[in-house]
C-alpha cells in the first residue's frame, strides 16, 4: 500500500469513527412522568367545563306524522311529561284488527278443547266408539289453536307497545335544550325529535396531570369555581377516574358531580376550576412521592431500589439509587433520593443505558 493511501484511509477510519459511536446508542422513546407530591395537589386548582348530568336525544320508537309538540327550546319539563305525539290512528287500527283476530282463536280454541274433551271421554268409556288416533287428531288441534292464541296475545301486546310508543315523554326532569323536527312534520322511528338536559345536577370534567393521578382517590373538600360566578364556591364529590391518560396530553380524565347551588344557575359548557384537599391514609404524608411499580429496579439490598431520573436539560438519563419505602394501591413511596418535579422512566427501563439519550412521550404532562 502506497503511503498516499494508507493516509486516505486514516482519513476516512477517523470521519467515520465518531458517527459510529454516536449511533452506537440511538436516542429512545421513553414513557416518563414528572414526579410530585400531594401537597402540590392542595394548591393546585384544575380548569375544567360544566355538562348536565343527563343527556339525550328524545326519538320514537315508531313511525308516523308528528301531531304535536308542546315543548320548546329552553322550556322545562318534568318525568313522564309528553313533549311529542304522532298520529295514533294507524296504530290504533292496527290493535283492533289484533284483538278481533286474537278474539277468533281464542273461539277457535274453545271448540277445539271442547272436541278434544268430548272425544276423550268416549274413547275412554267406549274404545270401540272412536281410536285413539282420533283422540291424538284432536289433541294436535287443540295444540295448535293454544298456539295461535299464543301467538295472537304477543301480537296484541306488541300492538299496545306500538300505540304506547306514538307518546314521547320526558324520561327525567329536564331542559329541552334542542328540537329537531317540526309539528305535523312525519317522522322515522329512531329519528331524534327533541333533546333534553338534566340540569338539576351538573357534571364537571377536568384533566389531571399523570402525576397527580394516584392522589386523586385521597382528595377530600372539592370545591369549584365558575369564570362566571367568580365569588361562588359549589361542593362537588368524586363521580368518575377515568383509567387511561390521553395519548397528546397524558392527562386522566376525571368527572366531579354537583347539584345546582342555589340563587345562581350552572349551565352546560361553562368553565371555571376545580380544587380540593389532600387526605392521605393514616401514616402517610402529603409530602411523599409515589411512582409507578413499573419504573422502580429492584437491587440486591433490601433497602434500596433504582429509578432512571432524565435530566430535562440534556435529555439523558442516569441510574439513581433510592430508598422505596413500601408499596400502596397507589404505587411505590421513595423514601429519599428523588426530588418533585424530576422527572422518570416509567417504561422500558430494562433496556435503558447510563447516559442514554431519551426522547419523553409525556412532555405535555408537564404542563398545568
Amino acid at each position: 500500500m502506497s503511503l498516499v493511501a494508507a493516509a486516505l484511509l486514516g482519513m476516512i477510519l477517523i470521519a467515520c469513527g465518531p458517527e459510529e459511536e454516536a449511533t452506537s446508542t440511538p436516542v429512545r422513546l421513553v414513557k416518563a412522568i414528572k414526579v410530585g407530591d400531594a401537597s402540590d395537589l392542595d394548591t393546585r386548582a384544575l380548569p375544567g367545563r360544566a355538562r348536565a348530568a343527563q343527556e339525550v336525544d328524545l326519538a320514537f320508537r315508531v313511525a308516523g306524522p308528528l301531531i304535536t309538540r308542546p315543548v320548546n327550546v329552553g322550556d322545562e319539563v318534568k318525568a313522564g311529561e309528553v313533549v311529542a305525539r304522532i298520529d295514533p290512528r294507524d296504530y290504533e287500527v292496527e290493535r283492533r284488527n289484533a284483538l278481533a283476530q286474537l278474539q277468533e282463536a281464542k273461539a277457535a280454541l274453545a271448540r277445539a278443547q271442547g272436541d278434544y274433551d268430548r272425544i276423550q271421554r268416549i274413547f275412554k268409556h267406549d274404545p270401540g266408539a272412536t281410536s285413539e288416533a282420533a283422540v291424538d287428531k284432536a289433541r294436535e288441534e287443540r295444540d295448535r289453536a293454544q298456539a295461535t292464541v299464543k301467538s295472537l296475545e304477543a301480537t296484541v301486546a306488541a300492538a299496545d307497545d306500538r300505540l304506547s310508543d306514538t307518546y314521547l315523554k320526558a324520561p327525567f326532569d329536564g331542559t329541552v335544550v334542542t328540537t329537531y323536527v317540526e309539528n305535523f312534520q312525519t317522522v322515522r322511528a329512531n329519528q331524534p325529535i327533541v333533546r333534553l338536559l338534566d340540569t338539576q345536577r351538573i357534571k364537571f370534567d377536568v384533566d389531571v396531570p399523570e402525576r397527580y393521578i394516584a392522589y386523586v382517590p385521597t382528595v377530600k373538600n372539592i370545591r369549584v369555581r365558575f369564570d362566571a360566578f367568580p365569588d361562588k364556591e359549589i361542593p362537588a364529590e368524586l363521580f368518575e377516574i377515568g383509567t387511561e391518560a390521553s395519548q397528546t396530553t397524558r392527562t386522566y380524565p376525571v368527572t366531579l358531580i354537583m347539584d345546582q347551588p342555589d340563587g345562581i344557575r350552572i349551565l352546560a359548557g361553562m368553565a371555571g376550576k376545580a380544587s380540593a384537599d389532600v387526605n392521605m391514609p393514616e401514616g402517610e404524608a402529603t409530602a411523599e412521592l409515589v411512582v409507578p411499580v413499573s419504573a422502580v429496579l429492584a437491587s440486591e439490598e433490601p433497602d434500596k431500589s433504582y429509578l432512571w431520573v432524565i435530566d430535562e436539560s440534556t435529555k439523558t438519563v442516569s441510574l439513581r439509587p433510592v430508598v422505596a419505602r413500601r408499596l400502596t394501591d397507589r404505587g411505590i413511596i421513595v423514601e429519599q433520593g428523588l426530588e418533585p418535579g424530576e422527572w422518570i422512566a416509567t417504561a422500558g427501563v430494562h433496556f435503558l443505558e447510563e447516559g442514554q439519550r431519551v426522547e419523553i412521550l409525556t412532555e405535555a404532562s408537564s404542563a398545568p
